[in-house]
């Protein structure tokens, strides 16, 4: 009964509030539109400066590295190691074409995807740690920080814990985790996952058109 549920109209909901979340929140940022420019522009592109600064600031700078590598490259370890695993981790492959698209490609070879696994915890456990120990960090954080943090362990343990496919109950546990981490994405800072880039083309755009390179 609890797994039908889980397997089901659960899923179903959380499926609908992440993309019917997501998709408000991104429609109030393009409704907010940009402020009116009334200077003549610079020696500079607006869309040029909007893509270098995308381009530039997938990589660090020199001066960041040095003052907080562990935040830097935890947070590397974290997301590369996660966008592997839920794009290219065979269960998760299995799941999209059976549940969601109607097709799959091929996913990582099972060492590729417990190394994968391994560096998203350890860049995960990091950068936590960072979080909650460093004094600058720890004053901006809040409790939803820590609780997007929380949330997404626990969605790659239970994860883990049914990788072997021994008992249907640890799958449907993951899976009743990950639901609620798609509840919860649109309301939390997890939505960084699509607003980075839309910031930091307005920005680049901003200075572009002023001829400033960032």
């Amino acid at each position: 009964m609890i797994g039908a549920f889980i397997d089901g109209p659960l899923w179903y909901f959380s499926l609908a509030v992440f993309v019917l979340g997501v998709a408000w929140r991104l429609a109030s940022l393009w409704r907010l539109g940009s402020h009116p420019e009334f200077s003549k522009p610079r020696d500079g592109s607006a869309a040029s400066g909007g893509l270098q600064t995308l381009a530039r600031h997938f990589l660090p700078r020199r001066e960041v590295v040095g003052r907080t590598p562990a935040q830097v490259y935890g947070g590397y370890a974290f997301h590369l190691g996660l966008f592997a695993l839920l794009f290219w981790g065979a269960p998760h492959v299995e799941f999209y074409e059976e549940r969601l698209l109607g097709f799959g490609w091929t996913p990582l070879p099972g060492w590729a995807f417990i190394l994968a696994c391994e560096i998203a915890f350890a860049g995960l456990i990091v950068v936590w740690l960072h979080r909650a120990l460093h004094p600058v960090t720890r004053a901006i954080s809040d409790r939803g920080d820590h609780a997007a943090s929380i949330l997404v362990f626990l969605v790659m343990l239970t994860g883990c814990l049914a990788l072997g496919r021994s008992h249907e109950s640890l799958r449907l546990i993951h899976l009743l985790s990950a639901e609620l981490l798609l509840i919860y994405f649109p309301f939390s800072m997890l939505m960084h996952t699509f607003t980075f880039a839309i910031s930091r083309w307005r920005m680049g755009e901003h200075y572009g058109r002023r001829g400033v390179s960032i």
